[in-house]
């Protein structure tokens, strides 16, 4: 007979085939039992990378995976990138040890609390129905579109496992019954396209997991509307002339202009944060502003009407409603000769008056030495726009943003981990971070260097945390606690295996580019000297957010 844990193993395998983890006493039969099956294992070094990269395989290939931890502090290592998980609505799975079923014992935890505080769902394992509550557990996942923790109780994880009913993922999954939207609300969303003199239709990670993107260009070429993406939906239409790209932060001074004249706004599946509403400034105050997405409610106050539906639902049946605009009459080809300067973005010098290398120049380089196939992961910092802006992205899967949702750094490293995994045979993982959060997760540097089959490795290297330099310094905090001593990065990498390469001059990722010409085969980290004094546009808009809301307080 099979014991607990085998059973556990057995079904998630029927799910998934990916487990990112560390090993302890509390899932140890349980990895056990994966290793010997079809499962494929990838050890991290920190228990918080297991579940960062499980996150980042799904971003990336829309199927779920399983990070594994032990009980305790296995566990709670691990509550940040759940509770990014939880924030992001991701559908992964955590298989953790659990307490005894007899009582928690001092290095215990309440971690069903946990879980519940942070937005994931338990479920525990038990005697008699081990199989079904793991696949009630994954199909959970996937219809609500969030975490859950599979808790082993130390004590049974190596019983005999009970006889139970044949059953398969498909016996406990329900197809998710979306919202349908009103009748009224279409025609009003429709009256107000028709009539628009400059209509936009921006999208979002909503409208990628729906898979909208047929109906949204048809919706849009029919309006002869222009069209832009959240970050998160980065080149989901495609080259669709008048796709404008990445709306708020991360756009060019072109694609923020032309937005701000839009006249009526349909959002499909898109939230409307503050850094893709520019904070307020990004349409005008006469747009008329409608929201499509999944929620119960508005999630911006700037939001005239609210469309609770499926956002490819939606496009359809208002593709089919509204009226057809005349060439002549088209907003996209009254804007034709500004469409060519949407990616015109401040190339900046090749340094910085502090003769440290702008990183705008670095990033615009880097882009035509990265392969053609990148499939990019960012972790969070003042740096995080250079990506977006500069480089090439060649579809939604492939730029992934692991941390934003919790406002948490350190994570990239994992993500390249579960990029790894992910990619396909002819695509390299291109991991962009800064110094600070790398730091902060660099026991699992040698987790990539180890699984990734080809990746290159960026460091913008401004030896401090610059979000912190440009938000809090600039306004006079004291800068010493945000600093960082110069770290040798190329040399650590070459320390656990990788190749890598210091870069003080733009010619300097010459190395880089010889490398890619080789194949690009292994991990290549450069590690970049940048200069602190060159701000992000993105930053620039934080900062002057501050400023009105400090004068707003009086």
């Amino acid at each position: 007979m099979p014991t607990i844990s085998a059973v556990v193993s057995h079904a998630l395998l029927t799910c998934t085939s990916e487990i990112f983890g560390v090993m302890g006493n509390g899932n140890a039969h349980f990895l056990d039992a994966a290793v010997r099956t079809d499962f494929r294992f990838t050890a991290v070094r920190h228990e918080s990378a297991a579940v960062t990269a499980a996150d980042a395989y799904y971003r990336i290939t829309g199927k779920p995976a399983i990070a594994t931890t032990t009980y305790g502090a296995g566990f709670t290592n691990a509550v940040t990138p759940l509770a990014e998980a939880a924030a992001a609505q991701i559908p992964m799975i955590l298989v953790t040890g659990d307490q005894p079923t007899s009582g928690a014992r001092p290095w215990d935890v309440d971690q069903d609390a946990i879980n519940t505080a942070v937005g994931a769902k338990t479920f525990t394992i038990d005697a008699r129905t081990p199989k079904a509550t793991t696949l009630a557990a994954v199909a959970h996942a996937l219809r609500e579109r969030m975490p859950v923790v599979i808790s082993l109780p130390y004590d049974i994880v190596a019983d005999r496992a009970p006889e139970e009913a044949e059953l398969t993922l498909a016996d406990f999954a329900t197809e998710p019954e979306y919202p349908q939207a009103s009748p009224e609300l279409l025609i009003q969303a429709a009256t107000a396209l028709s009539s628009a003199k400059r209509p936009l239709i921006l999208y979002g990670r909503g409208a990628r997991l729906s898979d909208a993107a047929m109906a949204i260009t048809a919706l849009a070429d029919k309006l002869g509307a222009l069209s832009s993406s959240t970050v998160l939906a980065t080149g989901l239409l495609g080259s669709r002339h008048g796709d404008l790209g990445i709306t708020g932060g991360f756009s060019s001074a072109e694609t923020a202009a032309l937005i701000h004249e839009a006249d009526t706004v349909l959002v499909l599946g898109a939230k409307l944060n503050q850094f893709t509403t520019r904070f307020g400034d990004l349409f005008n105050t006469g747009a008329q502003v409608i929201q499509v997405d999944l929620g119960n409610a508005a999630t911006n106050p700037r939001v005239d009407a609210f469309i609770s539906a499926d956002a490819t639902a939606v496009a359809t049946a208002l593709e089919s409603m509204v009226a057809p605009v005349s060439a002549n009459a088209s907003w996209l080809e009254q804007v034709a000769d500004r469409l060519a300067k949407i990616n015109d973005h401040e190339s900046g010098e090749v340094t910085a008056p502090d003769g440290l290398l702008d990183p705008r120049s670095v990033a615009a380089t880097l882009n035509t030495i990265l392969p053609k196939r990148r499939l990019v992961v960012q972790d969070g910092g003042h740096f995080i726009g250079w990506g977006p802006m500069y480089w090439d992205i060649p579809g939604p899967h492939a730029l992934n943003l692991v941390g934003t949702a919790y406002q948490s750094i350190g994570m990239g490293i994992a993500s390249a981990v579960g990029a790894g995994a992910a990619a396909r045979a002819d695509e390299t993982v291109v991991l962009a971070a800064g110094d600070g959060g790398f730091l902060m997760g660099l026991a699992d540097l040698e987790s990539v260097v180890r699984s990734v089959a080809s990746g290159i490795i960026v460091v913008y290297n401004d030896a401090g945390y610059g979000a912190e330099i440009h938000q809090y310094g600039s306004i006079g905090l004291h800068e010493k606690p945000m600093l960082i001593p110069e770290v040798d990065f190329a040399a650590v990498a070459r320390g656990l295996g990788g190749q890598s390469t210091k870069v003080r001059t733009l010619e300097d990722l010459d190395e880089l580019r010889a490398w890619v010409a080789r194949g690009a085969k292994g991990v290549f980290l450069v590690d970049c000297r940048i200069s602190p004094q060159v701000r992000a546009p993105y930053m620039e808009e934080v900062l002057e957010a501050n400023r009105r809301a400090a004068l707003a307080r009086g």
